[in-house]
């Protein structure tokens, strides 16, 4: 009885090892194997470890999954065919070749996450699950390259991980395995390529320096001409402004003056109404008469010389005449009695000799 259950646990075991040995064409893409748990044998009474999932079959058809605990079985009909682990699976997806839209040739390789959602599906729905959604991986991954350029797989990665993902688990569906997600681990560019690029992001940042340069020396311009402009019309408003106050100044000047000027008519003119005020009119036009006519000589060069320029009394009543003339219309508006008049003895005005006479003489 024990050495017909080690034989049968013995062929298990063979039969085992040749479903996961070497299958065709699995030298194109080698996939990473996990390390299985073996099958156990049959004893009657069995304890399944916890998140795992054991497969029974009895007289060769599927009978039942035995649950995480105590477990009883027949020991001749049933048989545990498969063992399934339910923890999350972490496939390492091996390096490929793909070829993105512009024609460049990528080496890429990335890390596959997978979980036993259904135990009877992952054991008969497929062989080997695990190689099943690698090659998928690996295919999907092809194809989702070629369909963006060079520039857009280094930005769009996470979309690139989650149609991958979506792929996967539409044909995955059948097979009883979800996969939770799937990241690219390297992107390797050719060095040619990746020389390009190098040389592409320093032209890039070199533009990027022109422009900033570029805009920088604009708005310095910007800057010195609102200052010129500011200045300017600071500058003109200033000059308004001292123009308004000069203009404000001399005329406020030229009232002052005009007052002072009015201010000494009257008292002029009230002092002349008094008592001997034409005497002292008199007076004042013969001092200033003679004091012009002794100017006459230190001004300028050129002297204008009255006739009787030695009769110094006959040009005081020349002055007192011409006085008195303008003075006598106002004299006869007012009624007022005006004291005489200064008088002035006046001699008859000496002739001067000739040139001729005083050139003889």
């Amino acid at each position: 009885m024990l050495g017909r259950a080690a034989r049968g646990t013995g062929r298990l075991l063979l039969q085992s090892s040749r479903r996961q040995g070497p299958r065709p064409g699995a030298w194109l893409a080698p996939a990473p194997q996990r390390c299985a748990s073996s099958l156990p044998m049959n004893t009657m009474v069995l304890f399944v470890p916890q998140q795992e999932a054991w497969v029974v079959e009895r007289m060769g058809r599927f009978h039942r999954i035995l649950e995480p605990g105590l477990n009883f079985l027949i020991p001749l009909l049933d048989r545990i065919r498969y063992v399934q682990s339910l923890k999350e699976i972490v496939i390492n997806v091996p390096e490929q070749s793909a070829v993105t839209l512009d024609n460049v040739t990528l080496q890429i390789d990335g890390v596959l996450y997978l979980r036993i959602m259904d135990p009877y599906k992952a054991s008969y729905g497929v062989e080997d699950p695990e190689y099943a959604v690698t090659q998928l991986a690996q295919t999907t991954m092809r194809s989702e390259l070629g369909k963006i350029s060079l520039d857009k797989v280094f930005r769009e990665r996470e979309s690139l991980n989650a149609c991958i993902v979506d792929a996967i688990n539409q044909a995955s569906d059948y097979w009883g395995i979800r996969c939770l997600r799937y990241e690219i681990k390297d992107i390797h560019v050719p060095p040619r390529v990746k020389e390009s690029m190098q040389m592409q992001v320093e032209a890039e940042r070199r533009k990027r320096a022109t422009v900033l340069e570029s805009e920088g020396t604009r708005e310095s311009d910007i800057n010195v001409a609102e200052g010129r402009k500011q200045a300017q019309i600071l500058a003109s408003e200033a000059e308004k402004a001292e123009q308004i106050n000069k203009a404000a100044g001399e005329a406020n000047a030229m009232l002052a003056k005009a007052k002072a000027k009015a201010e000494a008519i009257r008292l002029l003119a009230d002092a002349l109404t008094q008592q001997n005020g034409n005497a002292a009119a008199s007076l004042a036009v013969a001092e200033q008469y003679v004091s012009a006519f002794s100017k006459l000589a230190k001004d300028s060069n050129t002297i204008l010389l009255p006739s009787n320029t030695g009769d110094v009394t006959s040009m005081v009543t020349q002055a007192l005449g011409i006085y008195c003339a303008l003075t006598k219309p106002q004299a006869a508006k007012i009624p007022e009695a005006t004291p005489p008049a200064l008088e002035v003895p006046t001699r008859p005005p000496t002739e001067l000799p000739d040139a001729d006479q005083v050139n003889s003489s």
